[in-house]
Protein backbone atom coordinates (compact mmCIF):
# COMPACT_ATOMS: atom_id res chain seq x y z
CA UNK A 1 0.00 0.00 0.00
CA UNK A 2 2.76 2.25 0.80
CA UNK A 3 4.41 2.13 -2.60
CA UNK A 4 0.75 3.09 -4.41
CA UNK A 5 0.90 6.34 -2.02
CA UNK A 6 4.24 6.76 -3.16
CA UNK A 7 3.30 6.14 -7.14
CA UNK A 8 0.16 8.24 -6.75
CA UNK A 9 2.17 11.13 -5.63
CA UNK A 10 4.37 10.36 -8.99
CA UNK A 11 1.78 10.21 -10.92
CA UNK A 12 0.28 13.53 -9.48
CA UNK A 13 3.60 15.29 -9.85
CA UNK A 14 3.76 14.03 -13.63
CA UNK A 15 0.41 15.09 -14.44
CA UNK A 16 1.01 18.87 -13.50
CA UNK A 17 4.79 18.57 -14.87
CA UNK A 18 5.59 21.08 -17.45
CA UNK A 19 8.99 21.04 -20.00
CA UNK A 20 11.24 23.30 -18.24
CA UNK A 21 12.87 23.94 -21.70
CA UNK A 22 10.54 25.75 -22.91
CA UNK A 23 8.08 26.37 -20.43
CA UNK A 24 4.79 24.63 -21.65
CA UNK A 25 2.67 22.22 -20.34
CA UNK A 26 3.62 18.49 -21.59
CA UNK A 27 1.11 17.22 -24.29
CA UNK A 28 -1.04 14.19 -22.43
CA UNK A 29 0.61 11.44 -24.69
CA UNK A 30 4.20 12.38 -23.58
CA UNK A 31 2.19 12.42 -19.87
CA UNK A 32 1.14 9.11 -20.44
CA UNK A 33 4.38 7.83 -21.52
CA UNK A 34 5.86 9.36 -18.31
CA UNK A 35 3.27 7.64 -16.53
CA UNK A 36 3.82 4.59 -17.96
CA UNK A 37 7.48 4.10 -17.63
CA UNK A 38 7.18 5.30 -13.92
CA UNK A 39 4.77 2.43 -13.11
CA UNK A 40 7.30 0.17 -14.51
CA UNK A 41 9.99 1.07 -12.64
CA UNK A 42 8.19 0.46 -9.81
CA UNK A 43 7.22 -2.49 -10.42
CA UNK A 44 10.81 -4.23 -11.78
CA UNK A 45 12.03 -2.65 -8.08
CA UNK A 46 9.58 -4.40 -6.48
CA UNK A 47 10.27 -7.26 -8.21
CA UNK A 48 13.93 -7.23 -8.08
CA UNK A 49 13.25 -6.35 -3.91
CA UNK A 50 11.05 -9.85 -3.74
CA UNK A 51 13.27 -12.06 -5.75
CA UNK A 52 16.25 -10.71 -4.64
CA UNK A 53 15.32 -11.51 -0.62
CA UNK A 54 13.06 -14.76 -1.43
CA UNK A 55 14.88 -17.60 0.47
CA UNK A 56 15.36 -19.59 -2.50
CA UNK A 57 17.81 -17.14 -4.44
CA UNK A 58 19.37 -15.30 -0.82
CA UNK A 59 20.00 -18.79 0.69
CA UNK A 60 21.71 -20.77 -2.03
CA UNK A 61 23.52 -18.48 -4.65
CA UNK A 62 24.71 -15.21 -2.13
CA UNK A 63 26.07 -17.73 0.25
CA UNK A 64 27.81 -20.27 -2.02
CA UNK A 65 29.19 -17.12 -3.39
CA UNK A 66 30.30 -15.17 -0.42
CA UNK A 67 31.18 -18.26 1.44
CA UNK A 68 35.10 -17.70 1.08
CA UNK A 69 34.62 -13.89 1.91
CA UNK A 70 33.02 -14.69 5.13
CA UNK A 71 35.42 -17.45 5.94
CA UNK A 72 38.36 -14.45 5.53
CA UNK A 73 36.48 -12.29 7.97
CA UNK A 74 35.47 -15.64 10.42
CA UNK A 75 39.74 -15.96 10.30
CA UNK A 76 39.94 -12.15 11.05
CA UNK A 77 37.69 -12.16 14.25
CA UNK A 78 39.90 -15.29 15.33
CA UNK A 79 42.96 -13.67 14.95
CA UNK A 80 41.60 -10.54 16.79
CA UNK A 81 40.35 -12.28 19.70
CA UNK A 82 43.34 -13.98 20.05
CA UNK A 83 45.68 -11.21 20.07
CA UNK A 84 43.49 -9.48 22.57
CA UNK A 85 43.63 -12.49 24.81
CA UNK A 86 47.71 -12.17 24.27
CA UNK A 87 47.49 -8.68 24.73
CA UNK A 88 45.91 -8.70 27.93
CA UNK A 89 48.19 -12.09 29.67
CA UNK A 90 51.40 -9.85 28.61
CA UNK A 91 49.47 -6.77 30.47
CA UNK A 92 48.80 -8.92 33.57
CA UNK A 93 52.31 -10.71 33.14
CA UNK A 94 53.92 -7.30 33.25
CA UNK A 95 51.68 -6.03 36.40
CA UNK A 96 52.76 -9.21 38.08
CA UNK A 97 56.53 -8.69 37.56
CA UNK A 98 56.63 -4.84 38.94
CA UNK A 99 55.07 -6.34 42.16
CA UNK A 100 57.86 -8.52 42.18
CA UNK A 101 60.05 -6.09 41.37
CA UNK A 102 58.55 -3.79 43.93
CA UNK A 103 58.80 -6.23 46.40
CA UNK A 104 62.50 -7.25 45.89
CA UNK A 105 63.05 -4.05 46.17
CA UNK A 106 61.84 -3.64 49.34
CA UNK A 107 63.69 -7.01 50.19
CA UNK A 108 67.02 -5.41 49.31
CA UNK A 109 66.51 -2.23 51.11
CA UNK A 110 65.07 -3.91 54.72
CA UNK A 111 68.39 -6.30 54.05
CA UNK A 112 70.86 -3.56 53.17
CA UNK A 113 69.73 -1.49 55.48
CA UNK A 114 69.98 -4.65 58.69
CA UNK A 115 73.74 -5.00 57.37
CA UNK A 116 74.61 -1.61 57.61
CA UNK A 117 73.42 -1.72 60.98
CA UNK A 118 75.17 -5.19 61.92
CA UNK A 119 78.32 -3.66 60.54
CA UNK A 120 78.83 -0.69 63.00
CA UNK A 121 81.04 -0.92 65.54
CA UNK A 122 79.10 -0.93 68.26
CA UNK A 123 77.20 -4.20 67.01
CA UNK A 124 80.64 -5.85 66.01
CA UNK A 125 81.40 -5.37 69.94
CA UNK A 126 78.65 -6.81 71.22
CA UNK A 127 78.99 -10.26 69.15
CA UNK A 128 82.90 -9.83 69.91
CA UNK A 129 81.95 -9.96 73.67
CA UNK A 130 79.85 -12.66 73.33
CA UNK A 131 82.96 -14.40 72.32
CA UNK A 132 85.54 -13.60 75.06
CA UNK A 133 86.82 -10.86 72.67
CA UNK A 134 87.17 -7.41 74.13
CA UNK A 135 87.91 -4.32 72.27
CA UNK A 136 91.35 -2.74 72.59
CA UNK A 137 91.38 0.51 74.66
CA UNK A 138 94.76 1.21 73.57
CA UNK A 139 95.76 2.45 70.24
CA UNK A 140 98.31 -0.11 67.88
CA UNK A 141 101.22 0.21 67.90
CA UNK A 142 104.00 0.18 65.32
CA UNK A 143 106.50 -2.49 65.05
CA UNK A 144 109.84 -2.16 63.76
CA UNK A 145 112.01 -4.36 62.82
CA UNK A 146 115.81 -3.51 62.24
CA UNK A 147 117.73 -5.11 59.83
CA UNK A 148 121.34 -6.05 60.87
CA UNK A 149 123.72 -6.60 58.60
CA UNK A 150 126.53 -9.07 58.10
Amino acid sequence: MRSCAWLSGKLNFLVMSRNTIKNKELSEEIQEKMNESVEEKVEETQHFLRSFFSGRRLSSYLVARNLPFAAFIALLGLLYISNRHLAERTVRDIDRLGRDVKELSWDYKSLSAELMKLTTQTEIAKRADTLGLKERTEPPIKVEVVKQED
